[in-house]
């Protein structure tokens, strides 16, 4: 035994401790245990050998006895089964019962003498079932039984070198990156955990995803193992270690980078570095991020057969995670081995372009690496050993044991520091009192040593990270509340504060998606835990698309609201008055709630809010829908009314910076932050939350279609779609909401339109799409025009289908090659006058008599126009007709026509697509959509964001010439509005948009159309904000040599679809809005003789049937 025989020194114990027992009773019961004839009888003698040493000398038995060397011997006996089962019960007792009562056992297991854990992990190969079952049940007990930070500390490193020998056998492996795996996913977050439970999970995660980059390598070699098992399970060791990296741009790339891993190649690698080039990155990046992506990029950067393109994606990926990366020390960490291979591309590339990127990246690593001021301190082993040894001098020293507190202050000391950085300090005293109580010369003393250094790290964090926010002084607290919220199976907020005080505004930010109306609707219906209830704290919920009983008057739908019924029908009138709905039978409360636009419900929706008196107003979107008029007027309402408290959620960052005094910011790691001050504030603290406020700066990017050809239709800025002299009155309506208008658009439009709500903006664009027939005058547009409209209440296009998946919504809006929504159209309705016009008798004076027309079957070029084939009912094919366009319309038959003409162009642009599931996922993602949600994800079960992006990828499926956009801002984060905006810059056909949101149609249009009254006025070339896009900025090097009136686009396309400033839509051509067909060719003779021989044959065949038989037309002078 390597251990001096002096026998173990007995702490004093409080009351009569027994004596320690002698040697020969030891060894009396080992022998029970060793050689039982059954295994029940071989276990209790384990667990009362246990209980012995625990109840006199506790764990320095465990050595001096010679229970550790007799266990290791036993479970090395290749020619006893017996007593290889005899020694793993024996060991799972030990594993059981110490930890849990005596900690400083843990250091005798995993770490004195190499520990135990690898006797246990060998013994998972042994042919008997039962060796192997009582090895897994001592495993099991002592990952149970194990802090965090003893699982960080103590096993984990007892792992790393088991796995590093390669003399084991392949199952003690498996064994070993199983219990790895379950330490990865015993700190992933989980729903309906105990706050001290989160925490651990959280330190965990923090702890085990600095030490990534030891971890990622270990389970990568094992992937490649010969032996099946063992590639297995290190493949989904892997998935789990990939669960620590909290960070949401790396997310979705996950499973590719592990594939790759897991079959490297150089086409696995490009597809990885292909991807991740795609990637965004916005949130910080982590040592677990740079852990995972830092061997990808060294293995392209120091691979000399890698090409110039991975080349230019690896450094361009380099340089944006270190921008990224905010801690020097981390980037000290990683950075040195990326910074030979980028060196070498900045010397050798063969391109310029791909040795300036790697120049640039060089100095940003170099800039990175160097930021002392950023740096964190950080706690280091020795910081704490030289704290915990001066108190532990302080309070009486230590009773003996030197050996042993020498090899157990490294480990106790880990632990602290882990609890020190990752700034859980309040769990700094559990990790020392317990440990030094059985060392200590007076055991209660072990107390005031765990609380001195628990003072001393508080301190320190304080110093380091400021002291936390006190109470707020005079201030009157509402809202205290700790909850998690969960929607569905997915976790959106873990263990978090929300705090409210009464009178401030606070904004809610976050990505979309990130859970904001989620938190709103859960505090609206009473279902947020520790939230006050309706009766103590009136919350009322204000959102942008309220259900509304729409044929009733205004106020006699506010009186007939229960919850403020009471108030009476004069105050209510009285307070409708304050909100400008005048009283009367000719005021707008006696008008129907119908009738109302976005703007004016949500002032009624305000009203009924402050009736009902409420103390918290949670205000979903407010500024949807709104004029420039009411959003001032509801920054005025808000800011004089200092006694209710408000909760906002808006995209409108103007607003949020004029209205809010605190900000609550979805925070990674699933909590809210709470910042002081407004949004301009919050963006100086985190810069990377400067998506905010400009349109580009974005991490989602949508890619439109490129519109399909239209014949006839050479330049850009030639009229697609003309309106002469329309007028629009609603059925029932006193005075018409649109008078006179004539506009006219192009491909290169850029047209915004601008008015107060209910002035008719929307009405314009509904008779420019068809949905509504003008009640005078006349729209018309190019026969093969496609047109992408995306409504202002955007979701009534997808309302009908919300238990459809994306996927399937799009395929069955496309499914018989025409758009079904164009069927929708009024314009597209038969009335009772269409029908009777479809009875209607048409004499061709061809001696057939009259003829009812059935359908239109066919449509080619004629002359200068287009010529139809008419089917007539009772007649067979062969004895249709062509009938001309203008024929056609002189009868009546516009509808048709139209209805033709829609299906032909919808048909041409469906010409280039295949309705496959894969290639609509590809459509989905290009729009910002997750192809996993488009695939699997309900659209009911979507945010509004997400409904808008199906909305627009489904306008955008046919290739439209023209988008059509009606508040698109509404529904939109400012990221999708960013993205939206390049795309619409970046677009190749027209774009018309109706948008309350300056900043959004300052940055795209170049030509206002201003709507009053029904009155319409046409304003050309305000010149388009270009700053408010990041990549336009004057040094940016994109953008900055644009004129003023020209549409801001990327440089590649600048050339195709800017507008000069002194071009109006369509204003170089005023003709007829007739296309041209293509001009014919002139014919050889021998095509000539050929035509001829053509029309011999046939006038012969004519002259063979019946008499009375029409002449065919003599079609052969066109193609």
């Amino acid at each position: 035994m390597p251990h001096s025989l002096s026998p173990p020194i007995m702490v004093a114990r409080s009351g009569d401790s027994p004596p320690p027992p002698s040697k020969e009773d030891v060894s009396a019961i080992l022998n029970t245990v060793f050689t039982a004839t059954s295994s029940a009888t071989s276990i209790d003698a384990a667990y009362g050998l246990c209980e012995l040493l625990l109840n006199t000398v506790g764990f320095r038995g465990l050595h001096y006895y010679g229970v550790i060397a007799e266990v290791k011997k036993a479970a090395a006996d290749k020619k006893s089964g017996l007593r290889r089962e005899s020694a793993q019960n024996l060991l799972g007792a030990l594993f059981e019962k110490f930890p849990s009562r005596q900690p400083l056992s843990e250091v005798v297991f995993l770490l004195q003498e190499g520990g135990l854990v690898a006797c246990a992990l060998d013994a998972l190969a042994d042919k008997g079932t039962v060796v192997r079952d009582a090895a897994q049940y001592g495993l099991d007990a002592l990952f149970g039984h194990l802090s965090p930070e003893a699982l960080v500390a103590g096993l984990l490193p007892a792992l790393v070198s088991y796995l590093a020998k390669k003399t084991g056998k392949w199952q003690g492996t498996v064994g070993a990156l199983k219990l790895m795996q379950r330490m990865a996913d015993k700190a992933q977050m989980e729903i309906g955990c105990t706050k001290e439970q989160a925490r651990e999970k959280d330190l965990l995660r923090d702890a085990m995803g600095s030490k990534l980059a030891t971890l990622i390598p270990i389970a990568e070699n094992n992937m490649h193992d010969l032996k099946t098992e063992v590639e297995k399970q290190a493949l989904i060791t892997m998935q789990s270690l990939t669960t620590l990296l909290s960070n949401d741009d790396v997310a979705p790339r996950i499973p590719l980078l592990i594939e790759t891993l897991h079959h490297p190649s150089t086409q696995t690698l490009q597809k990885a570095i292909h991807a991740l080039s795609q990637t965004t990155f916005v949130a910080v990046v982590t040592s677990p991020v740079l852990a995972l992506l830092t061997p990808f990029l060294e293995r392209t950067l120091n691979n000399p057969g890698t090409t110039q393109e991975v080349l230019r994606q690896s450094t361009v990926i380099t340089e944006n995670l270190t921008k990224l990366v905010h801690d020097p020390i981390e980037a000290r960490t990683f950075l040195p081995k990326l910074q030979p291979g980028v060196k070498a591309v900045a010397d050798r590339a063969p391109l310029p372009e791909v040795r300036e990127l790697a120049t640039r990246a060089l100095n940003v690593m170099d800039k990175a690496m160097g930021n002392e001021e950023a740096a964190v301190e950080r706690t280091s082993v020795d910081d704490v050993a030289k704290v915990l040894d001066s108190e532990i001098k302080k309070n009486g020293g230590l009773s003996g044991d030197l050996d042993f507190y020498k090899l157990a202050r490294p480990y106790i000391c880990e632990m602290v520091a882990d609890d020190s950085n990752h700034r859980q300090i309040s769990r700094i005293p559990g990790r020392i009192s317990p440990y030094l109580k059985d060392l200590m010369h007076q055991p209660a003393s072990s107390d005031a040593v765990a609380s001195a250094v628990h003072k001393h790290y508080l301190a320190e964090d304080e110093r380091k990270f400021g002291i936390p926010e006190k109470e707020d002084d005079g201030e009157i607290e509402i809202v205290n509340a700790d909850f998690s919220l969960a929607y569905g199976g997915m976790l959106l907020l873990s263990h978090t504060n929300l705090r409210l005080l009464k009178g401030h505004r606070y904004g809610l930010c976050g990505r979309n998606g990130a859970g904001k109306s989620t938190l709103m609707k859960s505090i609206a219906g009473g279902k947020l835990e520790g939230f006050p209830p309706q009766d103590v704290l009136r919350t009322c919920y204000v959102e942008h698309n309220q259900g509304e009983d729409a044929e009733i008057s205004i106020l006699d739908f506010m009186a007939k609201d229960p919850t403020i019924a009471s108030e009476g029908r004069e105050r209510i009138s009285e307070v409708l008055a304050e909100f400008g709905f005048t009283a009367g039978p000719e005021g707008r409360q006696s008008q129907k709630v119908g009738s109302l636009s976005g703007g004016w419900k949500m002032k009624l929706a305000l009203a009924r809010a402050m009736l009902q008196k409420a103390d918290v107003l949670l205000l979903d979107e407010p500024t949807n829908h709104l004029d420039v008029a009411n959003i001032a007027w509801l920054e005025t309402y808000l800011k004089t009314h200092t006694d209710i408290t408000s909760l906002i959620v808006s995209h409108d960052s103007g607003f949020l910076d004029n209205v809010t005094t605190d900000i609550y910011h979805y925070e990674p790691g699933k909590k809210l932050g709470h910042f002081k001050g407004n949004l301009a504030a919050f963006v100086n603290v985190r810069p990377e939350a400067k998506a905010y406020y400009t349109l580009s700066a974005s991490n989602v990017q949508f890619k439109f279609p490129p519109p399909g050809i239209l014949s006839g239709v050479k330049s850009q800025t030639r009229a697609i779609i003309r309106m002469s002299n329309v007028s629009y009155q609603y059925p029932k309506a006193p005075k018409p909401s649109l008078t006179d208008a004539s506009c006219q658009l192009s491909l290169s439009s850029r047209v915004a339109v601008i008015g107060p709500n209910g002035a008719g903006k929307s009405t314009l664009i509904k008779l420019l799409t068809g949905e509504v027939i003008p009640t005078s005058g006349r729209v018309e547009k190019h026969p093969n025009l496609r047109i992408g409209y995306i409504k202002q209440h955007a979701l009534e296009h997808v309302e009908m289908h919300l238990e459809k998946t994306p996927n399937q919504y799009l395929q069955w809006r496309y499914a018989n090659g025409d758009d079904r929504e164009v069927f929708l159209k009024q314009t597209r309705i038969l009335s009772d006058k269409d029908r009777a016009q479809m009875e209607k008798k048409i004499n061709l004076g061809d001696g057939k008599g009259e003829k009812q027309l059935e359908a239109l079957v066919g449509r080619q070029k004629w002359k200068k126009t287009f010529q139809y084939e008419v089917k007539w009912i009772g007649w067979l094919p062969k004895y249709n007709s062509q009938v001309s366009r203008e024929t056609l319309l002189e009868w009546g038959f516009d509808k048709l026509v139209q209805e033709f003409d829609d299906h032909e162009a919808s048909r041409e642009g469906l010409g280039y697509r295949e309705l496959q599931p894969t290639v609509i996922s590809k459509h989905f993602e290009d729009l910002g959509l997750d192809p996993e949600i488009a695939n699997h994800n309900e659209i009911g079960s979507l945010s509004g964001g997400q409904k808008v992006k199906v909305v627009i990828a489904g306008a955008m499926w046919n290739n439209p010439h023209l988008l059509v956009l009606d508040e698109p801002t509404n529904f939109l984060d400012r990221d999708s509005l960013g993205g939206l905006a390049v795309a619409i810059r970046d677009f190749k056909g027209g774009v018309v948009m109706i948008s309350h949101n300056e900043e959004f149609v300052g940055a795209l249009s170049n030509e206002q159309w201003h709507i009053n009254d029904g009155r319409m006025v046409m304003k050309g070339n305000a010149s388009v904000s270009t700053d408010r896009f990041e990549d336009s900025r004057p040094g940016s090097g994109l953008g900055s040599g644009l004129n003023s009136g020209i549409v801001s686009t990327a440089a590649s396309s600048v050339a195709n679809s800017t507008v000069n400033s002194t071009v109006n839509s369509g204003a170089e051509d005023n003709t007829p809005l007739k296309f041209k067909s293509k001009k014919k060719k002139k014919r050889t003779k021998k095509e000539l003789k050929e035509q001829e021989v053509r029309r011999r044959l046939r006038h012969i065949e004519w002259l063979n049937t019946p008499k009375g038989t029409p002449h065919p037309p003599d079609t052969d002078d066109e193609d």
